[in-house]
């Protein structure tokens, strides 16, 4: 049962998606941190 039950897919799933999304979400902040940094200058 261990890991072919789809619960236990799901949440791999999950985690794999929670990890992407905070990495994409760091990037673009980062780059709008940059360009709010350019247009005030």
């Amino acid at each position: 049962m261990g890991d072919k039950s789809p619960k236990a897919n799901q949440k791999k799933s999950g985690q794999k998606q929670t990890k992407t999304n905070s990495a994409s979400a760091k990037k673009s902040a980062a780059v709008a941190a940059k360009s709010a940094a350019g247009k005030k200058k």
